[in-house]
């Protein structure tokens, strides 16, 4: 490794490690509002962070369904928006120059899911590794486990969403 790509290396680097917060913060603020349809649905990103991400929905009428419990559709989107914030955070120092999908989801509903519900996802795998393998082969594939609680801390849904990302060419 010659000495200018050493040192541009370490520049990298260190702007990452100084930026990483305002990166997180930006990636969460822009979670849902390139994502319509979670929009549409009313979900919201309240954290964001490397490998990890967070969403709410609070029940309502449009996100409800015949026996008054939050809507699987609904659920489903809230988790498949909670991976995503959780995928973009692992590959937070490449972002823009991917482009993620969301290529498998799995879910598991586990109890009537009403009120206000939370999901909370996190990335199998290092993030780095990841940022390592889309560098060197261009691509990669990950998943992202998710866990929905309603406001009592009661799991009502597990899921697995499988990411694969590219860069952009």
């Amino acid at each position: 490794m010659g000495m200018k790509t050493a040192v541009s290396a370490t520049v990298s680097r260190t702007l990452f490690f100084v930026r990483s917060p305002m990166i997180y913060e930006q990636i969460k603020k822009q979670a849902i509002e390139t994502v319509p349809f979670a929009k549409f649905t009313g979900v919201v990103a309240t954290e964001a962070g490397r490998g990890t991400g967070q969403a709410r929905l609070a029940q309502r009428t449009e996100v409800s369904n015949h026996v008054g419990t939050v809507h699987a559709a609904a659920l489903f989107a809230l988790g498949e928006a909670a991976s995503g914030i959780a995928m973009a955070g692992a590959l937070a120092p490449m972002i823009l120059a991917v482009r993620p999908v969301a290529a498998d989801g799995r879910i598991q509903y586990l109890k009537p899911a009403k009120g206000t519900i939370t999901a909370s996802a996190q990335v199998k795998g290092e993030p780095d590794a990841l940022v390592d393998e889309l560098k060197q082969q261009g691509k990669t594939r990950f998943d992202v486990q998710v866990q929905l609680v309603d406001e009592s801390k009661v799991v009502v849904a597990e899921m697995t969403v499988e990411w694969h990302a590219r860069l952009k060419s």
